[in-house]
Order: C-alpha cells, then sequence, then structure tokens
C-alpha cells in the first residue's frame, strides 16, 4: 500500500462522538506528503479523567477549539479517494462515524485498513502485545509522544508502509 491517509482520534470522554483531537498523515508513493492536525471541541465537551491521563488534553485545551464540521472541511480535501488507515480501526472509524452522526453530517463510506490486525498476522507471537508503541518500535519508528493524534497518525503511516 503506497497512497493512503493514517488517521487518529482522541476522545475527551466514553462517546466515540466526542473527539478533541485530530491527526491525518497522507502519504502518496510511498512518502508522507502532507500532515494535518486540530484540537476539536468535543460533542459532548466534557473530559474524564480516564481520559485525560491518556492524552493530557483538559475541557481548557479545547474551549475555543473549532467543532467537527469545520475541522473536517479542512481535512476531506487532503483525503479525497485514499482508503484510511489506523491502528485499532474499529476505534477510529467508530469515532468518525459516531461524530459524523452527531452533526448530521452525510457518511462517505471510507475504506478502512487497521495496522493492529495486520502486526497480528505479519508478527504474531513475535510481539508481547501489538499495541501501537509496540509496533512501531518493531517497524523502526521512535514514537516519542504517544496518545498526541498526529504522533500516532504518523507512527500508524510508518508501520502501514512497512507492513500493508
Amino acid at each position: 500500500m503506497k497512497n493512503f491517509a493514517a488517521i487518529d482520534f482522541e476522545t475527551a470522554n466514553q462517546y466515540r462522538s466526542s473527539v478533541c483531537s485530530m491527526g491525518l498523515v497522507i502519504v502518496r508513493d510511498g512518502e508522507i506528503a502532507d500532515k494535518f492536525y486540530s484540537l476539536i471541541k468535543p460533542a459532548p465537551h466534557f473530559y474524564t479523567q480516564f481520559t485525560t491521563r491518556i492524552h493530557g488534553l483538559t475541557k481548557f485545551d479545547t474551549m475555543f477549539s473549532p467543532f467537527f464540521p469545520e475541522v473536517w472541511a479542512q481535512a476531506a480535501p487532503l483525503i479525497g479517494e485514499l482508503p484510511l488507515v489506523a491502528h485499532n480501526s474499529p476505534f477510529d472509524e467508530g469515532c468518525l462515524r459516531a461524530v459524523f452522526e452527531h452533526y448530521e453530517m452525510q457518511y462517505p463510506e471510507y475504506r478502512f485498513y487497521c495496522t493492529c490486525r495486520a502486526s497480528r498476522r505479519v508478527f504474531g507471537y513475535e510481539l508481547p502485545n501489538h499495541k501501537l508503541h509496540t509496533v512501531a518500535d518493531r517497524c523502526g519508528f521512535d514514537l516519542l509522544n504517544h496518545h498526541h493524534a498526529l504522533a500516532d497518525a504518523e507512527a500508524c503511516a510508518h508501520i502501514a508502509l512497512k507492513i500493508l
């Protein structure tokens, strides 16, 4: 796979529609061609201690951030017809579908590929687990800022280039 968009969402709370940041890495001809990152005012706009512990974002960080439709208006042209790749794609695809539904936006039927599932097929029991940082390390990518949506999307892109 040489052309795709790696995507990662962080959420504010237990609702998949509560995306509070998005990272997007566009890969064309096997090379990173573009990157996009944005904070997003989540819906609903509250944070749990659990999610804040994971990514460090709080209600204060996204209080004046754009809502998802504004962010997606910038991201969608970058994606175009590219397939989407995510590590644990059911989570990110679920977030995307939920936030589209929340804002009553028509969902384009994006094709998703999962680097976590691919890792299980390719590496099997060679790895202690198939978490993003573990697989990124195995693929030679140093994930320094795990749970920052852009860093995670970039790690996912590098993984996809190695094993998809």
